[in-house]
């Protein structure tokens, strides 16, 4: 703690975490053995959507760094806007590894063009259980969540979500704070 948080009694935000994404690639091992999931071959981020003077100053970089990420790991990468407002950009790949170094690629771009505080979530499905499962990664926490969604409107399967915290907990970072666990309904994976 330094002077300034004694005296003003605040502290700066917390940058992404990125670097505690590459978790999921070891844990891919449990998710397929004990948990019989596999991944989807899809993945994105998510992050706020830029302001009109930021969008154009960034759009040819976000681009470029798009071309550059899927040139180097072979990915098909495409940006898509949500009924939310967010804008994703989708990471396909049968490889998790890849979707993995994909999205943190882009992450990593964006901070570096200075929107690192945009970063909102990354997500990844996989099948073979019940319902499709996401692992979502929140920047801000450097924690990820299971989220379960049941198809039926925007139930999820809490069960589900919190035998799987139970499972994975000790090979990922979960996110300690269940009410931080968000739904991602319209994530366009």
């Amino acid at each position: 703690m330094g002077l300034r948080d004694v005296l003003f009694g605040r502290k700066k935000l917390a940058k992404p975490a990125r670097e505690r994404l590459f978790a999921l690639t070891t844990a891919a091992v449990t998710l397929d053995v004990e948990l019989g999931l596999k991944t989807a071959g899809v993945g994105g981020i998510c992050f706020k959507p830029l302001s009109a003077g930021e969008f154009v100053r960034a759009e040819s970089e976000i681009e470029q760094l798009l071309d550059s990420v899927a040139a180097e790991s072979g990915s098909q990468l495409q940006r898509r806007d949500d009924t939310f407002g967010y804008s994703w950009v989708i990471v396909r790949d049968a490889d998790l590894e890849d979707q993995v170094t994909a999205v943190h690629a882009v992450a990593q771009g964006l901070e570096e063009h200075g929107f690192g505080e945009q970063l909102l979530a990354a997500v990844f499905k996989f099948d073979g259980g019940k319902h499709p499962v996401y692992l979502v990664y929140g920047y801000k926490r450097g924690a990820f969540w299971p989220f379960v969604p049941t198809g039926k409107d925007q139930e999820r399967d809490n069960a589900e979500e919190l035998e799987l915290k139970a499972k994975l907990e000790g090979e990922l970072p979960i996110e300690p704070d269940l009410s931080r666990w968000f739904g991602l309904f319209d994530a366009p994976l």
